[in-house]
């Protein structure tokens, strides 16, 4: 497939710059793959397309405040995007993207906050290993929660920038889909008898990337961690009908399908002509052209229903990407 075909028009002023308020008042198309139809609600009736048995499967990733401002000794500023701590066996080094990091070497060491870091070894294509004291600490004290670029930048949105149901730290980016759930909607999806269950991705570099292949097949995902601890593992198997909420969830199962293991990481790139193992149903947000995001949702209801669907979401003047509405896609996947 060639990458020019996730290509799609888009005005400046649909990329939406805050959250609906409250959240769950955001838009909810209706994609249903098998009957090729559109139609519109709005979030909080979600619930009402769930019935007793599902599985609607979140995840708890949490966002850190990984966006980090340091200091060269020329005193030249460099911005550091913190992906991945590496752990123990690393000496508690963590991978970054650098911006800019040309003039970055081994032994280099940056001032930040009240820590200095030292870079450890450069990866290419702007990826370092870096090391400090205490990273985490560092990033809590002095680091900013990482708003992709698109949107203005202020303490409110960085606020807003979390799902409500974030439990474990990682992410260097919001599983999106899950920015529009209240505790009220959760509370209505377990009243309609679904089951929530609650597996782990830690959104890095390989979620986000563009694709700048000219084919599809060229493009290499980066490794992210998850995780499915065994009481979301039993809730799936015994559900009859598993909803995703969000591409990293879909991820996350089409993973754990694949493999038979619950915990690692994935590199899986699901684009158009994927066989699905996990998913009925997936709900996501409006993604950017030329991304895997976009791919993913293409390969999980059809290219050309999902084609339809965005030029939809354009006339009807739909908000996009991280801050915008939502999309709930039925009968796909492995439903079609």
């Amino acid at each position: 497939m060639l990458t020019s075909e996730l290509d799609y028009e888009l005005p400046e002023d649909l990329i939406a710059q805050r959250p609906a308020e409250p959240r769950d008042a955001s838009r909810l198309m209706l994609v249903d793959a098998r009957h090729g139809t559109i139609s519109h609600r709005t979030f909080r009736d979600l619930p009402r397309f769930l019935r007793p048995e599902d599985a609607l499967v979140l995840n708890e990733t949490k966002v850190i405040p990984a966006r980090l401002r340091a200091r060269k000794p020329s005193g030249g500023e460099v911005e550091l995007l913190f992906l991945r701590d590496l752990g123990a066996d690393h000496g508690g080094a963590w991978r970054v993207l650098a911006r800019p990091s040309k003039r970055l070497r081994p032994g280099l060491r940056l001032c930040a906050g009240d820590e200095e870091l030292e870079v450890l070894e450069g990866l290419g294509g702007g990826h370092w290993v870096v090391t400090a004291r205490d990273v985490r600490g560092l990033l809590e004290r002095s680091g900013r929660m990482p708003l992709p670029p698109y949107v203005r930048a202020t303490s409110e949105k960085e606020h807003h920038y979390q799902t409500v149901y974030a439990r474990n730290a990682g992410s260097a980016a919001a599983p999106t889909a899950g920015l529009h759930f209240t505790n009220g909607v959760l509370a209505d999806v377990e009243r309609a008898g679904a089951r929530v269950a609650r597996v782990t991705l830690h959104v890095g570099v390989g979620t986000f990337t563009p694709v700048r292949a000219e084919r599809l097949e060229e493009h290499r995902m980066h490794a992210e961690y998850y995780s499915v601890p065994e009481e979301a593992a039993l809730a799936i198997e015994g559900a009859r009908r598993v909803v995703a909420a969000g591409t990293t969830v879909a991820r996350t199962l089409e993973t754990w399908a694949a493999t038979g293991e619950p915990e690692g990481d994935s590199t899986l790139f699901v684009y158009p002509g994927y066989r699905w193992r996990a998913v009925d149903a997936l709900l996501t947000n409006f993604h950017l052209p030329r991304s895997t995001l976009l791919a993913m949702v293409m390969s999980f209801a059809g290219k050309d229903l999902i084609r339809e669907a965005y030029r939809v979401a354009v006339a009807e003047r739909y908000r996009f990407y991280s801050f915008g509405d939502a999309m709930l896609v039925l009968n796909g996947g492995r439903g079609r």
